[in-house]
């Protein structure tokens, strides 16, 4: 099933869309679909909106996409909703599913096969922030848009 776009921006002409929301439901080509949303939403932040977004943050976008959307995936319920904003300099990716509690990052351990994505998200990004909702949480992560 396709990604659904729930609101892609404001609506009035002319008007910079600088921010993008989605519900992802259905197979697992989630990720994948994510990833190529957030890489279309600063592409476009960049060619219509003259935003100065450099490559490596549309990688690093992409890379921490790919991993919150993996961890809803795998340990929520139900379906998983992905914000993508622009606020000044930093591109704000948000992820939200239905399992209430916070994500733990492990103990560093180079012995460990997997597990590491919340290392990795927390290793290329600016901040991160997670909020209990009423029916789950939200995660964000603030990348940098000249990373």
């Amino acid at each position: 099933m396709e990604p659904v776009p729930v609101d892609e921006g404001d609506t009035v002409p002319g008007a910079p869309r600088l921010q993008a929301s989605y519900a992802l439901d259905g197979d697992g080509a989630w990720i994948a679909q994510a990833r190529h949303l957030a890489a279309a939403f600063l592409t476009r932040a960049r060619a219509e909106d003259g935003l100065p977004v450099s490559a490596r943050a549309v990688e690093i976008t992409q890379l921490v996409v790919s991993e919150l959307v993996t961890n809803a995936r795998k340990y929520a319920p139900g379906p998983v909703g992905l914000d993508l904003r622009v606020a000044g300099d930093v591109v704000e990716v948000a992820v939200r599913d239905g399992n209430p509690a916070p994500p733990v990052a492990r103990n560093a351990d180079p012995g460990r096969v997997g597990q590491h994505g919340l290392e990795i998200v927390m290793a290329v990004v600016q901040a991160l922030d997670v909020r209990q909702e009423p029916a789950g949480k939200s995660i964000t992560a603030r990348i940098s848009l000249l990373a």
